[in-house]
């Protein structure tokens, strides 16, 4: 009977000693699967176009790195799994935040391209009033063109990056547009006096 006793107690501390044996091994694999899912979601552009799915993602991460500073392996394994499955969803939003962004460029492009229209017409109205401007306007003129024509080209790779060139030229837009009203609006200069004859 005790003999039975003490291989029932050894049984179990057996039993026990290789479930924590199994438990104590770090999850290495699941972490490089969820590290190749975060660096091909990074790769693919998520930080511009999936910025909150990367965000939610890099958080299941931040949980699994701290599971396993704490030498919690099974957790870790299963927030590994999980951080790897938010990477590749954040991977996938890509072409879905490119498209959105990509239609926020053409809206704004052809935003600016009508205000800039105006502007030039304005410019070309006014042309004898901005005898001190002119060297300014033209050096602008010919930026906003290059820049514009660049952004234009950037829509279908960058669409983001091609947003925010977009965004300067509106600025470009913005202080010709003020510039030329404060102009229109100013009083006219009075006309040099001649120097009288003796």
């Amino acid at each position: 009977m005790k003999y039975g006793r003490v291989l029932g107690l050894i049984f179990i501390v057996m039993a026990v000693l290789l479930v924590f044996a199994g438990c104590a091994k770090p999850p290495e694999e699941e972490k490089q699967a969820a590290k190749g899912a975060m660096d091909a979601a990074a790769k693919a552009g998520a930080d511009k176009y999936a910025a909150a799915e990367l965000g939610a993602a890099k958080k299941v991460w931040d949980t699994a790195e701290s599971q396993m500073n704490e030498k919690k392996y099974t957790e870790a394994k299963q927030s590994y799994i999980d951080a790897k499955a938010a990477f590749e969803k954040a991977g996938a939003a890509v072409q879905a935040g490119k498209k959105a962004a990509s239609d926020q460029a053409m809206t704004a492009l052809a935003s600016i391209e009508e205000a800039w229209k105006k502007v030039e017409a304005t410019a070309a109205k006014m042309a004898k009033q901005m005898k001190d401007k002119k060297a300014a306007w033209e050096a602008d003129a010919k930026a906003f063109t290059d820049s514009l024509a660049k952004a234009k080209e950037a829509i279908a790779a960058d669409p983001a990056g091609a947003k925010a060139k977009l965004d300067e030229l509106k600025a470009t837009v913005d202080k010709w547009e003020n510039t030329l009203k404060e102009m229109a609006t100013a009083p006219p200069k009075p006309p040099a006096a001649k120097k009288g004859k003796k």
